[in-house]
């Protein structure tokens, strides 16, 4: 809604898309919660609720079961005072919390705090308690509350004409039938859906699962503001109409504070915001009668959350880097091993393409060999072909090499430099690390960035 007011949408037009938000009462009766930092403090939650979607969507997306009436996906977005960054800050589903003392929404009982997973607080106590819960956490004032369930997702993404996803491995996950090849693509609202929710990809589930949200997100800001369908006002209240009927915010998150919003904020883009995740300092901390956990890692999320309270950004800004950008590869070089050999009679050629690739981050041995054939003229790069987008990745920094694939070779990388040499290129993994903590911008992840 942010975004949309920045089109520069006038007061009335607004006036009357504010009832169409359901309201709800997120911070009534709230004492003794943290003192209130510079900027805005939004938490962003988006629940499993899909009462309104039609059967063949259900059936298509893969949206059957019963619903948990819990929070899938929630975030503290922080507005800079200034209007002039946004700060996302991811909050995995499965972190250890202990609720303060409230009431149960459902059977009225009263509770003293417990130990809970943090995406149960919802069911037990609706949006106040998810809210105190994640203050008590985080110690971060959250001065509004926005609900998002399934349908308004959906429509979200359908009425600004879907959103523009990159990927460079193919993602398929049988749970949510999410089929995306290697490559570009134009997610329409179910897709989308499939891709925020998607957890069996990889070993790496929610914390996999939140770096895709973060990215969906910085794509969704992407098109919202590149759109030309924010210039027209009568689009625009179409727009809005089809998609606040099944969102829910608190009281306080009207019409006035959009349009304070949206005109400080209309030259927003994705270089605007920056995205993490909590800091995980133990993965699999047991609880009994709660199951597996995630718990944080107390300093480095300390450190996240002082920025939120200090309005500061969430990392250092990046200073630009000199000469050509890095070219984006498949597979983090870091991940790289590589066995560097020199071809040639040059002395000292493996020593000098060994430190060139060390320095764009491949893993190399650091101890160089004379090749058998010492009369190669054009680099090799020899793999096992089970390591075969390592072996891509490892070619993009070698233009002109050419790709052997050697069965049985292993992990490790072989390098054979030849006479043709001239230059290690500098690369950098197309995704962002995929470790908790990292800070990346929104222009590092949407489609065509560097």
């Amino acid at each position: 809604m942010v975004v949309l007011a920045s089109a520069g949408i006038g007061h009335a037009v607004l006036s009357s898309l504010d009832s169409d938000i359901s309201r709800v009462d997120a911070f009534k009766d709230m004492k003794n919660r943290p003192r209130a930092g510079d900027g805005m403090n939004v938490l962003l939650v988006g629940t499993d609720g899909r009462d309104r979607i039609s059967k063949e969507e259900r059936r298509k997306y893969r949206l059957g079961g019963a619903p948990c009436h819990c929070t899938d996906t929630i975030m503290i977005v922080h507005i800079s005072e200034d209007r002039e960054r946004a700060s996302v800050v991811s909050l995995p589903r499965d972190s250890y919390a202990e609720t303060p003392d409230h009431t149960d929404r459902t059977t009225g009982e009263h509770h003293k705090g417990h130990p809970l997973k943090l995406n149960a607080a919802y069911a037990e106590g609706g949006p106040q308690l998810t809210i105190r819960t994640v203050e008590k956490m985080t110690r971060v004032k959250i001065d509004h509350y926005l609900e998002v369930d399934f349908t308004s997702f959906m429509k979200t993404v359908d009425v600004l004409g879907g959103v523009q996803i990159c990927t460079v491995q193919p993602l398929k996950d049988s749970y949510t039938g999410l089929d995306l090849p290697a490559g570009t693509h134009e997610l329409t609202g179910g897709q989308a859906l499939q891709y925020v929710r998607a957890r069996h990809l990889d070993g790496a589930s929610d914390l996999s699962r939140m770096k895709r949200q973060q990215r969906f997100l910085a794509a969704l800001i992407d098109r919202a503001t590149s759109s030309g369908l924010l210039l027209n006002p009568l689009k625009f209240r179409d727009v809005t109409q089809a998609v606040l009927g099944s969102v829910r915010a608190d009281e306080g998150f009207g019409t006035d504070e959009l349009l304070a919003l949206g005109r400080a904020m209309r030259n927003f883009s994705p270089s605007s915001s920056e995205f993490t995740t909590v800091p995980i300092g133990q993965m699999g901390y047991a609880v009994k009668g709660v199951g597996s956990t995630l718990k944080w890692d107390p300093a480095k999320s300390e450190r996240i959350f002082d920025a939120l309270r200090e309005d500061e950004p969430l990392a250092a800004p990046k200073p630009k880097p000199k000469g050509p950008a890095p070219v984006r590869v498949p597979v983090d070089p870091k991940q790289i091993r590589v066995q560097v050999e020199n071809g040639t009679h040059t002395r000292g050629l493996g020593k000098r393409v060994d430190d060139a690739l060390a320095a764009t981050g491949f893993r190399t041995t650091r101890v160089p060999r004379n090749a058998t054939d010492r009369a190669v003229q054009r680099t090799v790069v020899a793999f096992d072909p089970r390591w075969d987008r390592s072996a891509k990745s490892l070619a993009a920094a070698l233009p002109g090499s050419e790709l052997r694939p050697v069965k049985g070779q292993g992990p490790t990388l072989k390098v054979v430099a030849g006479a043709d040499f001239k230059q290690v290129v500098k690369v950098k993994p197309a995704d962002p690390p995929q470790e908790s903590g990292t800070v990346v911008r929104g222009d590092e992840v949407v489609c065509g960035k560097k």
